[in-house]
């Protein structure tokens, strides 16, 4: 029983974002950001070695800011 509500606390404090690294099926690595609430914002592309993964991560902290939002008509 104590287990059940150390879990039950521990899902419903919020957490900090995050970037978490994962192996994906075929090998790759890929991240996901993932906000306070626990929900996943974004997934990237699949990586081949975890060092290009984190410059990914790198690259989305650095432009993400300032990004604009664009609408493309398909």
């Amino acid at each position: 029983m104590r287990n059940f509500a150390r879990n039950m606390l521990r899902e419903n404090i919020m957490a900090k974002e995050r970037f978490e690294i994962y192996k994906d099926k075929a090998g790759g690595y890929r991240f996901r950001l993932i906000a306070p609430n626990n929900q996943i914002i974004a997934v990237s592309e699949s990586y081949t070695t975890k060092q290009a993964c984190l410059k990914g991560i790198e690259a989305v902290k650095k432009y993400a800011p300032t990004a604009e939002i664009v609408e493309k008509e398909e």
